[in-house]
């Protein structure tokens, strides 16, 4: 079993259980994302240095537009997929088994949450995770300590405000707050 099979797997929804040979790589691949975060988030780095180690997590060309500030966690890495002049603040958590792609000229606030995981609610078979992708559009900016949930479309152009808890789709140019997020008006031009 290989990684490559392990992401066909989750890019496609399928369960893993959590007793399964998938859910012991994917502990397997989280001890490498530990270790290049460990890295990325144990000094300063210069801004080169940075998107080095961003591609190494991710295992894809990070372009030289890209500007992540440390400290930044990944417990996994090979899911997400950053597109160009994309800024990421300090305190980003990504959890990104299910899928993160986030789109040219996006803003991503401090402290901000990606997951794409639920566990399964069945007692008996709660170490079972379900992956859902989160897909972030062109020029939208996420505010300070928001949280973005498993199978979240955020359309072109949006805004999701600070702390916003995002669990359905942004319609594209929309702005949403609050917890659950909520459209509570639109972005003009």
């Amino acid at each position: 079993m290989e990684l490559d099979d392990l992401l066909q797997a989750l890019n496609a929804g399928q369960a893993i259980p959590g007793d399964s040979p998938w859910h012991l790589l994917m502990h397997r691949t989280s001890q490498e994302a530990l270790r290049i975060t460990g890295e990325l988030n144990g000094g300063y780095q210069e801004p080169q240095r940075v998107r080095k180690l961003l591609s190494e997590l991710t295992g894809t060309p990070i372009d030289e537009s890209v500007t992540l500030f440390p400290p930044f966690s990944s417990d996994f890495g090979k899911n997400t997929r950053i597109g160009c002049r994309v800024f990421i603040n300090a305190g980003c958590k990504f959890q990104d088994q299910g899928g993160i792609t986030i789109g040219d000229d996006c803003l991503i606030g401090h402290n901000v949450v990606i997951a794409t995981l639920n566990h399964d609610v069945a007692p008996g078979r709660r170490a079972d995770m379900h992956p859902a992708p989160v897909w972030i559009g062109r020029n939208v900016w996420i505010g300070a300590n928001a949280t973005i949930l498993p199978g979240v479309t955020i359309g072109d152009d949006a805004v999701v405000a600070a702390a916003a808890v995002v669990t359905r789709d942004v319609p594209e140019k929309s702005i949403v707050v609050g917890s659950p997020a909520r459209v509570v008006g639109s972005v003009d031009g």
